[in-house]
């Protein structure tokens, strides 16, 4: 099946290039690459290891990384005030050190054979994804932005056929190395400039896609509907996206399980009554549902974004 849908997608020339040049060489990459071997050694040491240099290595971000810091913060006070400060406290020192851990297993995913990846992790809830298709809807895949993101990508896309955006980066070399990992399975994966048609249409020729509602685009493309209690600017556009590819919205997260040094992906049932064709009442659906994801594991999620950063009243500094 995967192969077959190969054949109708992905034929675009707005997809991502991964070929490879030779300015990639240049000193100024030099650093970059370095990384990159640093990254590659890692791949070798045991979970285990891997765990207690993630450990240390978060502890150091944390503490060096003021602006970052003052950030998470910020955004775990507002969303979970009913914490101590001391399970505050907590919740951002393995913030920091989930952080460091997702860098880790870049490894993992980009370079390790698909028999060893695919131990490293277990995707729960994939019968709603084969029940979706079964009914002849497409798949959606409304994820949140943790830290184990990736693995949610690979476990999907060496089972079904993908499409999704990709924001590229100032380092056009690390551009590369993420864009050749996401695409190792054969997921095709477009510049976010390209916009949402090239994936929109590849996802009405079989494939799924990944859509991440959470990040603050603006002023302009959002409307204000409340996450975690807060106002939020959240672009309007996931109901329109499975309006459009008639596609069932299955929310998905991602979190690293320290006891068994494996990530899991959980895939939940699709979105009932969605959508309803109204931006607010969809968006409002899309974060309720966003919500209950990052309560799966609260303190492997992106708190370090500035999720809040525009604000209904544009005099308000959120993050001041």
């Amino acid at each position: 099946m995967k192969n077959k849908i190969k054949q109708n997608v992905g034929q675009s020339a707005l997809i991502y290039n991964t070929r490879f040049k030779w300015s990639y060489l240049k000193p100024g990459y030099w650093g970059t690459w370095l990384a990159m071997l640093f990254l590659w050694l890692i791949m070798f040491l045991p979970p285990a290891i891997q765990d207690k240099l993630a450990n240390l290595l978060g502890d150091l971000a944390r503490n060096i990384n003021n602006k970052r810091r003052r950030i998470a913060r910020k955004n775990i006070e507002t969303c979970f005030p009913n914490l101590t400060d001391e399970e505050k406290k907590q919740m951002l020192r393995n913030n920091f050190r989930q952080q460091a851990r997702s860098v880790l297993s870049f490894g993992l995913f980009w370079w390790t054979p698909v028999r060893t990846l695919e131990k490293r992790i277990i995707i729960q809830g994939q019968e709603h994804i084969d029940a979706t298709l079964k009914n002849g809807r497409a798949v959606i895949f409304m994820a949140a932005h943790s830290y184990a993101l990736e693995a949610a990508v690979s476990a999907t896309t060496m089972r079904y056929p993908l499409s999704g955006p990709f924001n590229p980066m100032k380092n056009k070399l690390l551009d590369w190395f993420v864009a050749k990992g996401r695409q190792r399975h054969g997921t095709f994966i477009y510049p976010r400039s390209a916009g949402l048609r090239p994936i929109i249409k590849d996802v009405r020729s079989g494939c799924t896609m990944f859509y991440l509602p959470d990040e603050d685009l603006g002023r302009d493309r959002s409307i204000f509907v409340p996450f975690f209690g807060t106002e939020k600017a959240s672009v309007p556009v996931l109901g329109r996206l499975a309006k459009t590819c008639q596609a069932d919205v299955l929310p998905t997260i991602a979190c690293y399980d320290e006891q068994q040094h494996k990530f899991v992906v959980r895939i939940f049932p699709p979105l009932q009554d969605f959508p309803q064709g109204e931006d607010m009442a969809d968006t409002l659906s899309m974060n309720r549902a966003l919500e209950k994801l990052v309560e799966v594991c609260p303190e492997q999620y992106f708190w370090i974004m500035k999720l809040f950063k525009t604000r209904p009243d544009k005099t308000q500094k959120f993050y001041q």
